[in-house]
């Protein structure tokens, strides 16, 4: 009695034989699911390290895998200059708009109390008027059309910079800590620069959110013992700079400067036990801050 070799030993079976892909019914298969054994068909098998897996069990098996973290706390991403990206565009998206249109810059550029004839009328204006927003929006002006060459180069000065510092600080903190940290520290400027100048000097620029990164930058790199002397130099540079050439925002910048180290100094050294509860209370305390220095110096134009 010979057995026949193309055949199963014994009285079993070929294997698969009666077995159809559970999600392709019409499918005969002899492969099966090394973790639910479930019979699956090739286009149905995903490669595992060990056989092959359902789309099903690679769908769950993935939700439970923890998610990458940085060094402070974020999360890692394939992209991590998707929020850099996303500022730069919209600077330049607000700049297109401050070219078609003079109007434009006057209504969102930041300025604490002042005088202004539209329709022949003189109306108030101001942050001391109920315009918080400009606080906000001038963040992303720069320079408009009637200040002739630095039109450009403010624009472009302040989003190379952007370009350099905020990929890699924005890998370091995670994308929502970035965002969080560009947001307080131009609002710092912003606030510091409203507290500080004439009421009624209007001002613009995203320099006090890029001072913010500067210092940001400067400490997170401290903390995690790399070199830290290009970005020391970089910022001792544009505050020579800042106080050098006429026209600009010292206020701005110092406050972005000071709000940048001051709340990367608090995420960066947070014990990592603590370290998620200490970043959220410290940022609502700088935004606390400012809101305080806001008011104050709200009521003391219109006192």
């Amino acid at each position: 009695m010979t057995a026949d070799p193309g055949g199963p030993p014994g009285n079993l079976p070929p294997t698969g034989v009666g077995r159809t892909c559970y999600r392709h019914p019409n499918r005969p298969t002899a492969l099966s699911c090394v973790r639910c054994e479930r019979p699956i068909c090739p286009d149905c098998m995903v490669e595992a390290p060990v056989g092959f897996q359902c789309r099903d069990c690679v769908r769950a098996g993935s939700k439970t895998v923890r998610q990458g973290r940085t060094q402070f706390g974020g999360r890692v991403t394939s992209n991590p200059q998707a929020v850099t990206y996303a500022l730069i565009g919209l600077n330049a998206l607000a700049f297109l708009f401050e070219m078609s249109s003079t109007a434009f810059v006057r209504r969102f550029e930041q300025i604490g109390f002042a005088f202004e004839r539209t329709t022949g009328l003189p109306h108030l204006v101001g942050v001391a008027h109920g315009e918080y927003y400009r606080l906000v929006t001038s963040m992303f002006l720069h320079a408009p059309p009637s200040d002739g060459g630095a039109f450009f180069l403010h624009i472009l000065f302040n989003m190379w910079c952007l370009f350099v510092v905020g990929p890699p600080l924005e890998a370091l903190l995670g994308r929502v800590r970035f965002a969080v940290m560009y947001l307080l520290t131009g609002v710092a400027g912003s606030v510091l620069a409203y507290a500080l100048t004439a009421p009624n000097v209007p001002e613009l620029g995203a320099s006090g959110a890029i001072f913010g990164l500067f210092g940001a930058l400067l400490v997170v790199g401290r903390r995690l013992r790399l070199n830290i002397q290009p970005i020391a130099m970089t910022i001792g540079l544009n505050l020579v700079l800042t106080f050098s050439l006429a026209g600009i925002s010292w206020e701005a910048h110092i406050g972005g400067l000071v709000a940048g180290a001051g709340l990367a100094g608090a995420w960066a050294y947070a014990p990592r036990d603590k370290r998620t509860a200490i970043q959220l209370a410290s940022s609502v305390a700088l935004l606390a801050l400012l809101v305080v220095v806001v008011v104050a110096r709200t009521h003391q134009l219109k006192g």
